[in-house]
């Protein structure tokens, strides 16, 4: 399949069947459709906080966000000297954000935008697709904040598609691909709001709930 003939609707029916997009690099135009053997994921109920990364989020002066600078957050994270994000690929995450079914959580230290994660959402599926960070533990706060919404939201499965170190020390497992797919397979069944009403937490309850 050429790359003009992925459909923000053809994305999302590939996260239905398990698989994401990837370039080689930034000016490869070519997108390569994955499905790894071994799958990473957060458990919502698994994430880890470290005594560091507690005191960071309750005491830096950091503003959170939802959605209101998803571009940015992913041009961000496509913003390193390696990385699988082409502009077919931008394109197509932007497309998603105004169908309502890709969304960033931004933190920004005065208006200055320091770290972020962004991701696809399907049924209580969340799949996490990068993060990045300009200050210590940003990222890993995003993460903290995007993990608290997900399970305000019933959200039941977070797909980090690979694991590595970062994710792992953060609560990150791997399972095998069949385990992968039927866990997606009933995520699909049910629904969530990354939105949910009413939802303003304090650092303090982002901390106290992992």
């Amino acid at each position: 399949m050429t790359t003009n003939a992925i459909t923000p609707e053809i994305l999302l029916r590939a996260y239905a069947a398990g698989i994401f997009p990837m370039a080689e690099g930034r000016d490869d135009p070519e997108i390569h459709w994955v499905d790894p053997r071994r799958r990473g994921i957060l458990p919502l109920d698994g994430f880890h906080i470290s005594r560091s990364l507690r005191r960071r989020i309750l005491t830096a002066p950091w503003r959170v966000t939802a959605d209101t600078a998803f571009a940015a957050t992913v041009e961000s994270c496509a913003d390193r000297d390696e990385t699988w994000i082409n502009d077919t690929i931008f394109a197509l995450y932007v497309a998603l954000h105004r169908k309502g079914h890709a969304h960033s959580i931004e933190l920004w230290e005065d208006e200055t935008l320091i770290g972020g994660v962004y991701g696809v959402t399907l049924g209580s599926a969340f799949f996490g697709e990068s993060m990045f960070s300009r200050r210590t533990d940003a990222s890993k706060a995003a993460l903290a904040y995007a993990v608290h919404r997900l399970r305000a939201g019933g959200f039941t499965l977070f797909d980090t598609q690979f694991l590595t170190p970062h994710l792992r020390s953060l609560g990150g497992i791997e399972i095998p691909r069949a385990d992968y797919h039927r866990r997606l397979a009933a995520a699909l069944q049910t629904t969530a709001q990354f939105h949910p009403p009413g939802y303003s937490p304090s650092p303090s309850d982002v901390v106290s709930s992992a």
